[in-house]
């Protein structure tokens, strides 16, 4: 299980001694600074929020973020930890509030608000930044996904009497290319809010555990690796073979 203590930055251990003293309500904001696009997608709270925001902190998870602050050289606020988990039975008392998730928004809007439940423990809203920064990322793919689905619809409406094509007109191979598995899950569900294509196959458990209502799809398809290993004079061989074993399919690649 991860230790949510441990999940901020460094300097954010050394905030909960330095509000006035008194402090009971600390309440916070996000919002985009501004960007490439006009439009954005709000995309990726529940999952933080279920995955991270609700496990429960233990006295284990004290002991261990403790032990790391010191050798870190950073204060912990022990008493603060201590009583979320004797007092509130290790639940987190903040409450949040967003846009919908898949909505969109303007560059500057307020899309997400963040604030403590309980009075002893404002401190721990700026905490939670840090995680709740990460939202960045699968909106920023979200949010390009949009953008290219209305470079593709104003063409596909043009050129194509298949409107449900553009959907599948944008396919996502992004899992070879992200900096972890869990990276590409997540991006790979951020893509799914616009398209429903997909070789992400990474993602699609995020999908049904978090967005059920986000599905992506494939087809057979080849690879240099397939198609070469039949050699070169043994090309219709191949094409044959490949048509033949899916030949139930009604697109292939």
């Amino acid at each position: 299980m991860t230790n949510i203590i441990n999940l901020t930055d460094s300097y954010k251990f050394s905030h909960f001694n330095q509000y006035p003293k008194g402090t009971e309500t600390i309440h916070s904001y996000m919002s985009s600074r501004g960007g490439k696009y006009e439009e954005m997608v709000f995309f990726g709270l529940k999952y933080y929020v279920d995955k991270y925001l609700n496990s429960l902190v233990t006295g284990l998870d004290i002991a261990q973020a403790e032990s790391f602050a010191k050798e870190h050289g950073v204060p912990f606020n022990r008493k603060g930890w201590e009583y979320i988990v004797k007092d509130l039975n290790g639940k987190l008392p903040i409450e949040i509030k967003s846009l919908p998730e898949g909505s969109t928004f303007k560059q500057h809007e307020v899309i997400l608000t963040i604030e403590n439940t309980d009075p002893k423990c404002a401190w721990l809203v700026g905490w939670v930044e840090t995680l709740l920064m990460k939202l960045w990322y699968p909106i920023t793919i979200a949010s390009k996904s949009l953008e290219v689905k209305k470079m593709l619809q104003k063409y596909w409406d043009e050129t194509s009497d298949n409107p449900e094509g553009v959907d599948f007109a944008f396919h996502n191979f992004g899992d070879r290319g992200s900096s972890s598995v869990e990276s590409a899950a997540i991006g790979g569900v951020a893509h799914l809010t616009q398209f429903k294509g997909t070789d992400n196959f990474n993602c699609l458990t995020l999908a049904k555990r978090y967005y059920p209502d986000l599905v992506g799809f494939s087809i057979p398809a080849t690879e240099h690796s397939t198609v070469t290993s039949w050699g070169r004079n043994n090309e219709f061989e191949m094409i044959e073979n490949y048509l033949e074993t899916y030949k139930d399919s009604s697109i292939i690649a």
